[in-house]
């Protein structure tokens, strides 16, 4: 069995804490940047209490709305999950509803414009996980995310991949 000093505990443990750190605080923002506005009368964003990224998305959202952003941090985050029938496989750390949709996680905003003028008859679109390289989380992106429709199914169909 190998002991570790204090010191080398420590230094391990602030390494690890910077990685995890690293991957929300990146602005990862200026891949997708827009030149329109989103034609939004309300948006609000779900959180969770002290996620970085999240305010990060937050930041980069509403820079392309018409009117603000409203965020409201939440301890009970799945609730509001479950109320917009967002099952766990589409899962991210934050849900915004835009107007009459659903916005789950780190979605670009390019998606959420194509949502908006297309007007599927869906109840939103997903994003799962927290993908590097998204607006919001720092790092590159390293292949084709999809993105998903959000629908009272057991079998989401794929809305777009980019």
């Amino acid at each position: 069995m190998t002991t570790l000093s204090r010191r080398a505990a420590l230094t391990a443990s602030a390494a690890t804490i910077g990685t995890l750190i690293a991957g929300c605080i990146g602005d990862g923002t200026d891949e997708w940047e827009e030149d329109d506005v989103l034609p939004v009368t309300t948006a609000t964003q779900y959180q969770g209490p002290g996620c970085d990224c999240c305010d990060v998305y937050a930041d980069y959202l509403q820079d392309y709305l018409d009117g603000e952003l409203e965020v409201i941090v939440r301890d009970d985050l799945p609730s509001i999950k479950e109320e917009h029938g967002i099952v766990s496989d589409l899962r991210s750390c934050h849900t915004v509803e835009i107007d009459e949709y659903v916005v789950e996680g780190h979605m670009p905003v390019s998606v959420i414009s194509s949502l908006l003028m297309e007007e599927p008859d869906i109840d939103g679109i997903a994003l799962p996980g927290m993908p590097a390289g998204s607006p919001g989380m720092g790092g590159d992106k390293d292949g084709p995310w999809k993105v998903y429709e959000i629908e009272p199914t057991n079998d989401p169909e794929v809305y777009a991949e980019i």
